[in-house]
């Protein structure tokens, strides 16, 4: 393009700005336009406080936006914090190595289990034996049958558990002596007084034997009773409550006076009295023993139920 070309082009362009500058300040503004000012932006200052717009008053009833009331936020609540607690140290404890305990003694029952059994049918030598070393041992083993003790015992004592009497098969030898008697009619006797003595020896070596060395004696034999008691049916019954009966019902006996009238329709002798017949025999046994011999014989037994 050559130069006169440009100076056209500008002439062209300062006309056309003038006209425009012309019209704008010849033609006026039309009726019903809002001009809109805009006002030059305010610089903020550094630490001055916001501006808060007012907010609108209940006079603006025509204002198209809805009203918005700002609650003001409560501060949250400041939260107390627990000091923290430090524990203690523990203090150093000396562990001090226990003693070794002693050992236990073994007891009167472990000693006893110890004791070696011989056979049941063996066991009459062991009897006598351990009854020698009674205070009055030798008195006693002279008192008692010569064989099978144990089995005899077992069959007194559970006879008399149900209040009889077994007159064979005694565990100790009879007396020898005829019951002292005087007829007074035809078949009617009277039982003498002398009678009860034949018993006096029996009972006062049965009442001079030491309880304790005795009931300790008994529980060496006890696995023998269980077993002679085994051999006649009672197979799951402890002896041991079978002699605990037999003497209650020795010590539940009453004490009864003489002297007693007889009878003799056989070879034995009856009571004449019904009301004495009738008793259980293990309580007309011990009638006949006096009523002495009687009383000692329960206060022995007595002490021998404590410990057993």
């Amino acid at each position: 393009m050559t130069k006169s070309g440009f100076l056209v082009i500008a002439a062209v362009a300062i006309l056309t700005l003038l006209s425009l500058v012309y019209f704008a300040l010849t033609i006026d503004s039309p009726e019903g336009t809002t001009t809109l000012v805009i006002e030059p932006p305010v610089s903020v200052i550094e630490n001055s406080p916001p501006v808060v717009p007012s907010r609108p008053t209940a006079t603006q009833p025509n204002s198209p936006l809805p009203q918005i009331r700002l609650q003001p936020q409560q501060e949250p609540a400041s939260l107390a914090v627990a000091e923290p607690e430090i524990a203690s140290l523990p203090e150093e404890v000396e562990l001090v190595e226990p003693e070794p305990e002693p050992e236990p003694e073994p007891s009167d029952d472990e000693d006893i289990n110890l004791v070696e059994l011989p056979s049941l049918t063996d066991s009459d030598s062991f009897v006598f034996e351990n009854l020698r070393t009674l205070q009055n041992g030798m008195a006693l083993v002279e008192l008692l049958a010569d064989d099978q003790v144990v089995r005899k015992f077992v069959v007194f004592v559970e006879n008399i558990s149900r209040g009889e009497f077994p007159q064979t098969g005694l565990p100790y030898k009879a007396l020898g002596q005829e019951m002292p008697v005087t007829e007074i009619d035809d078949n009617l006797f009277v039982m003498e007084q002398v009678a009860h003595s034949r018993f006096d020896q029996v009972v006062e070596v049965f009442v001079e034997t030491d309880t304790d060395a005795a009931v300790t004696i008994y529980r060496i034999f006890s696995p023998l009773f269980q077993q002679a008691y085994a051999e006649i049916g009672f197979r799951n019954v402890s002896f041991d409550e079978t002699l605990r009966t037999a003497i209650n019902n020795v010590l539940q006996t009453t004490n009864m006076q003489g002297p007693y009238q007889l009878v003799k329709p056989s070879v034995m002798y009856l009571y004449a009295d019904s009301s004495i017949e009738n008793l259980a025999e293990v309580h007309k046994q011990l009638l006949r023993i006096g009523p002495d011999n009687t009383s000692a014989l329960k206060a022995k037994l007595r002490e021998f139920l404590t410990q057993l």
